[in-house]
C-alpha cells in the first residue's frame, strides 16, 4: 500500500530564502514553496542556481554564495533584502559530508565541514534574523540529520557539525521565540537525492534500508513537506524542536 500526501499551503505572501537550493533537498524545497505561491531566493555555491531559479518562474532569483564566508553571506543577504524587501522564512539546507575514519580524518576537511555545516547556518541566520525580529515574525528551519543524535562510521565531522546545528537551533529558539521568530530543525535519514543514492548504492544501501523500521530511505518531497509544515501558521507553537524523519531508525 502506498500513501501520498497532498498538503495545501498558501505561501503567496511569503519570501523564502533557501541555501543549497541548486540541487537535492534544497531544490525540492524551493520547488514546493514556489508551487505554494512563495517568492523564493535560492542560494548556492553552484552557478547553476540562477538557471534553477529561472526555471521556477520570473519572480524567483538565484545567488551564488559561500555560506561559510561571512562577507559572501552578508553581501548576498543585502542583495536579497534589497530586491525582495524582507525574508519571512529561512531554510538552512546547505551542507557537505566528506567521509574518513576518525583517526585519519584530515584536519583541513574537518575545518571545511564545520565551516559549511555549522558556521554557515549561523552566518545565514544571523544575516536574516534581524529583519524578522524587527517585524516580530519569522520562521527558521535548520537541516540537521539523524547523524546529529547517533554515530555513523566515517562521519565524525558530519556528526559533530550536525549535533552543533541542534545546539544552535535550541539557543536561537530560546532567544528569538519571545520576539516572534521560531527556530526548528529537521533530521532526515538518507534521502533519495542523486547524492544520497550514489553514496548509499548497492549492497551498502540495501543493508542500511534493512535497519530502518520502514525499510526505505526518505523521499525529498517528504523532507520538503515537513519543512513547509514548520514554516506554516499551523506550526506556530512548535519551537526548538528536532523533527526526526528517519523511519524510526533512531528509536532503536
Amino acid at each position: 500500500m502506498s500513501f501520498e500526501t497532498h498538503a495545501s499551503y498558501d505561501f503567496s505572501h511569503a519570501v523564502v530564502a533557501i541555501t543549497g537550493a541548486a540541487a537535492g533537498i534544497g531544490r525540492q524545497v524551493a520547488e514546493q514553496f514556489a508551487a505554494a505561491g512563495a517568492t523564493v531566493a535560492l542560494l548556492d555555491r553552484s552557478p547553476s542556481v540562477a538557471e534553477v531559479a529561472a526555471g521556477l518562474g520570473a519572480t524567483h532569483r538565484g545567488w551564488v554564495v559561500d555560506v561559510s564566508d561571512a562577507e559572501s553571506v552578508a553581501t548576498t543577504a543585502d542583495e536579497v533584502l534589497s530586491l525582495f524587501g524582507r525574508v519571512d522564512i529561512l531554510v538552512n539546507n546547505a551542507g557537505i559530508g566528506p567521509l574518513a575514519p576518525a583517526e585519519d580524518f584530515p584536519l583541513e576537511t574537518w575545518d571545511t565541514t564545520i565551516a559549511v555545516n555549522l558556521r554557515g547556518p549561523f552566518l545565514v541566520a544571523r544575516a536574516f534574523a534581524p529583519g524578522m525580529l524587527a517585524r516580530g515574525q519569522g520562521r527558521i528551519i535548520n537541516l540537521a540529520s539523524q547523524a546529529a543524535v547517533i554515530g555513523i562510521e566515517g562521519h565524525v565531522a558530519y556528526c559533530a557539525s550536525k549535533a552543533g546545528v541542534l545546539g544552535m537551533t535550541h539557543c536561537m529558539a530560546l532567544e528569538w521565540a519571545p520576539r516572534g521568530v521560531t527556530v526548528n530543525a529537521v533530521s532526515p535519514t538518507v534521502v533519495e537525492t542523486e547524492l544520497g543514492l550514489t553514496g548509499w548504492a548497492g549492497e551498502k544501501g540495501e543493508r542500511a534500508r534493512a535497519t530502518i523500521p520502514t525499510r526505505r530511505f526518505a523521499k525529498p518531497a517528504e523532507i520538503g513537506a515537513a519543512i513547509m509544515y514548520l514554516a506554516s501558521s499551523e506550526a506556530a507553537m512548535i519551537n526548538g524542536a528536532n523533527l526526526m524523519i528517519d523511519g524510526g531508525y533512531s528509536i532503536q
